[in-house]
């Protein structure tokens, strides 16, 4: 190298992207759109109250816990509106207001906040808020309250099932189109517009494809074990909102590949154990929450060696 001229080099990252987090949650809450559109359509005014309380309120929280501690506001980054959506989307039809609003005060202020805002929550806070209403208020948040006022329908898809009801299940066509008469949370009763949702983000590059592949893939494998009806298996419950809206949060997920794959796997395993054998019809909710806390552990055990770190004690040392 001539005199004078040097070779600076930065620290790392050297390859930069354009997107920034909030680009990514807006292509997050344009991918929910389908699903939002078929909730207006099946229950009407009241999905979109329920979204607007829970959106506001999420956004509210973040604010003021962020001017309370003095650190910058994020709301614009719009992951609290997601969080928002998500949380609605996990809610009863005949939620009511005050319980929206709690539900997303605990996923914002406790799950999100108190561990140090975005990227540090090891939990999924949308599902966390849902865990903690459920474990609160279970009769607002199970049963006939899935169901709007006016319907004639006694339980949900996999309500009826788990309790051996004596009324028809509907068709499998009807619950992956979100047909009128097929009920459960707000935003889970169309299959095929939540796989419209989670194909767009896997082909925006938001997304892996590995957990939502790798999850449905289990379900549908366990299902087939257990002698289920594995389309139904499939289109029933939260599982698609799950697999592709809450499995692949950056943050309470695994980044390496085989680590998505575990995590994926143990998420459908979990799902499956807790719908055939426990006692709450739905079990995908709790199992990625379970997931998400064994996270770090299949993080630090499918994290590839860093080249040119020395290897441990006892292993073997290639010359070359």
């Amino acid at each position: 190298m001539e005199e004078g001229k040097k070779l600076w080099v930065s620290s790392s990252p050297h390859i930069r992207s354009g997107l920034t987090t909030q680009k990514i949650m807006l292509d997050v809450l344009i991918a929910l759109l389908p699903a939002f559109g078929v909730s207006i359509y099946v229950f009407g005014l009241p999905a979109l109250l329920i979204t607007i309380i829970c959106v506001c309120t999420c956004v509210l929280t973040e604010y003021v816990i962020e001017v309370l501690k003095k650190k910058p506001i994020t709301i614009s980054d719009l992951s609290a509106c997601v969080t928002g959506v998500l949380i609605a989307f996990n809610l009863p039809v005949q939620a009511p207001w005050w319980m929206c609003i709690i539900g997303s005060v605990f996923a914002i202020a406790i799950v999100k906040q108190l561990f140090g805002g975005i990227g540090h929550n090891f939990l999924n806070p949308a599902l966390a808020g849902r865990a903690f209403l459920l474990a609160s208020w279970p009769t607002r948040m199970t049963g006939t309250s899935f169901i709007p006022v006016d319907a004639m329908t006694e339980a949900t898809p996999l309500g009826i099932l788990k309790q051996g009801l004596d009324a028809p299940l509907p068709s499998n066509m009807d619950m992956f189109l979100g047909f009128p008469g097929v009920y459960g949370a707000i935003g889970e009763i169309s299959a095929v517009a939540l796989i419209i949702g989670g194909l767009y983000l896997i082909i925006r590059g938001i997304i892996s494809w590995r957990i939502p592949t790798f999850y449905l893939l289990t379900v549908a494998i366990m299902a087939f074990a257990f002698g289920e009806d594995v389309i139904f298996q499939l289109c029933a419950g939260g599982l698609m909102l799950g697999a592709f809206f809450m499995a692949t949060d950056y943050v309470s997920s695994p980044s390496t590949p085989i680590g998505q794959i575990i995590f994926a796997v143990g998420c459908g395993l979990l799902t499956m154990i807790i719908r055939k054998f426990g006692g709450y019809p739905e079990g995908v909710s709790y199992s990625i929450l379970l997931m998400n806390c064994a996270a770090p552990l299949i993080q630090k055990y499918t994290q590839p060696r860093v080249y040119g770190k020395p290897k441990k004690k006892g292993e073997a040392v290639n010359e070359g």
